[in-house]
């Protein structure tokens, strides 16, 4: 049996950690599935649906080892929550593709890092103040909290929280000056020898194509997760064109 239907949910499930259930997989190596979950069964035979079932979860093991870093950007309730400020258009997929995606890091003994907005009341950054943004991220706030579906597994680095600039999770630029200073995130994967690193989160056309940037120019090998990233397109085109500029950065775009 190849059923579509049954295919597309297990690949939803092992890339995107539906919480409902425990994925359990036998005979793999034979290229039969022959049961996934707890609750209901549901069965694929020998055949395709199988083979790419397997081989996404094979994929998904080979990415994550102990020189390598799964960094989360900015799921935040002021982007990730409908009632956020500037709610980012399917987010809620990216929480449950990133909380599958930090459990396996956690499994194959990768390090996962999580980075937040952490603005003042009173910023440049802020169009009251005389930047383009709505008020986002205010430290301690609503906003600024992980999304509560986040399951949180490893350290978080706060960026701006002086009124910086802070789009990319390695480095924050000041507003007025323009000085541009380091955050803690560099540090954090030099001290574990992390020479590789996975990024997901929010938004591809501003946080994730920073970092995604900044990690290139600092030398660290960079693989961006399509499923787990969404743009928020203030202008048509922004998230197809941070693609392409992570891309001639020499990310790999999976």
């Amino acid at each position: 049996m190849d059923d579509p239907i049954c295919r597309v949910r297990l690949d939803l499930d092992l890339l995107g950690g539906v919480e409902r259930r425990e994925i359990r997989l036998r005979e793999c190596h034979t290229g039969t599935l022959a049961q996934v979950g707890i609750g209901p069964e549901w069965r694929l035979g020998c055949g395709t649906g199988a083979t790419r079932a397997c081989d996404t979860l094979a994929l998904v093991a080979r990415r994550y080892d102990a020189n390598t870093a799964l960094i989360v950007v900015d799921v935040q309730n002021d982007f990730a929550d409908p009632a956020g400020s500037l709610f980012v258009n399917g987010a809620a997929d990216v929480v449950r593709m990133v909380n599958g995606e930090a459990r396996q890091a956690v499994e194959n003994g990768a390090f996962v890092v999580y980075t937040q907005d952490w603005h003042p009341a009173s910023t440049p950054h802020f169009a009251k103040d005389g930047g383009i943004w709505p008020v986002h991220c205010v430290a301690d706030s609503w906003g600024a909290a992980f999304h509560p579906s986040l399951t949180v597994s490893g350290p978080s680095v706060q960026k701006g929280a002086h009124g910086e600039d802070g789009y990319s999770g390695f480095s924050m630029k000041d507003a007025v000056s323009g000085a541009t200073t380091s955050t803690a995130l560099e540090g954090l994967l030099r001290e574990r020898g992390i020479t590789r690193v996975v990024v997901v989160g929010l938004a591809t056309d501003y946080c994730v194509v920073e970092t995604t940037s900044d990690a290139r120019m600092l030398g660290f090998a960079v693989e961006v997760l399509a499923e787990g990233i969404r743009a928020v397109d203030l202008h048509e085109g922004d998230g197809e064109r941070a693609i392409r500029r992570m891309r001639d950065a020499g990310a790999e775009i999976v």
